[in-house]
């Protein structure tokens, strides 16, 4: 891991963003961090300027003529309150870091993105809405947009207020570049003493038409060859969960069958993971961003716990 980390939080003064500054205790993040937190005022009107401020409080002395800008500015002095608490209290927790904030005015989603794309963070983090089924299932617009829009690693956090104690991490793997980018993002954290990780994959196994079937040798060497793959398998998540293992971190791993977008989140939840780790299907081009039924997206989406989406940035030079 490098020597700063920069992490660039999303907050919007709700429950759920007091709940994403909790779980990054839980993120084995490094003791120099950069993070700023960004607030956005949902308003469509630009900010007035200086000239226009004068100019609309002598309007105000006029009979029938309306200050226009009052509910935007005041929206926008709110998210500034709002979120230099929260830079105030992120401090508290880690007293270390760097940490700044500011506010702005539009769209959320959009505005965030931006900032990323000009700011360049290794990661963003967002808390997401709902922790029923129902509110796991909807995620919020927020949430599911800069999960599949980042050209960075996003943390969709689901945290719970208690203190730094060992963590529970799922590792999702599946042989890919992205799944390569969450190992090592798993491996380069500082994790509390006695933190488990399990490494998973999810063997989908393939089964031969009718036709097939019908075939004499078909079955046998579908079979077969479902065998060989996963003893292939098998080690894979081994070799991983040895590389994990240190003086803080277990690792041991695990193989599942059947739907990964299903068996991840039954795993996570029945172990009581804090957290999921999941590479990135790549999402680099529009039309990849659109497939939000991913795994990543879907995992994201359905998980109980927080879910860290890993991804190598691509900014422009």
């Amino acid at each position: 891991m490098k020597d700063k980390m920069k992490l660039l939080i999303g907050y919007d003064g709700s429950a759920n963003a007091d709940a994403a500054l909790d779980d990054l205790q839980q993120a084995g993040l490094p003791a120099t961090c950069e993070a700023l937190l960004m607030s956005v005022a949902e308003v469509w009107l630009p900010p007035p300027s200086s000239y226009e401020v004068l100019g609309m409080v002598e309007e105000k002395a006029v009979p029938g003529v309306h200050f226009t800008y009052e509910p935007q500015l005041k929206k926008l002095g709110i998210a500034k309150e709002s979120v230099s608490r929260a830079a105030d209290r992120l401090r508290a927790k880690f007293p270390t870091w760097d940490i700044s904030s500011e506010a702005g005015s539009g769209s959320p989603t959009w505005e965030l993105l931006f900032k990323a794309s000009q700011w360049k963070p290794d990661l963003i983090v967002v808390g997401s809405h709902g922790r029923s089924a129902l509110g796991r299932f909807i995620l919020g617009s927020v949430s599911q947009k800069v999960v599949t829009e980042a050209i960075c690693s996003v943390r969709v956090a689901r945290g719970r207020v208690e203190e730094p104690s060992p963590v529970r991490i799922v590792l999702a793997i599946d042989g890919s570049p992205g799944a390569e980018t969450a190992v090592r993002a798993v491996a380069e954290r500082r994790w509390p003493a006695q933190s488990e990780v399990r490494v998973v994959i999810v063997d989908d196994p393939f089964e031969p038409t009718v036709t097939g079937e019908l075939i004499p040798g078909v079955r046998q060497a579908v079979d077969d060859a479902e065998v060989a793959f996963r003893e292939e398998i098998t080690k894979m998540v081994n070799d991983i969960a040895a590389q994990l293992n240190s003086a803080t971190l277990s690792a041991t791993g695990v193989v599942k069958e059947g739907n990964p977008k299903k068996e991840i989140v039954e795993l996570a939840e029945e172990w009581g993971a804090n957290c999921i780790f999941v590479g990135s299907t790549g999402f680099s081009n529009p039309l990849e961003r659109l497939l939000i039924g991913s795994v990543a997206s879907a995992i994201t989406a359905r998980a109980h716990c927080s879910v860290e989406v890993a991804r190598e940035p691509k900014y422009a030079s």
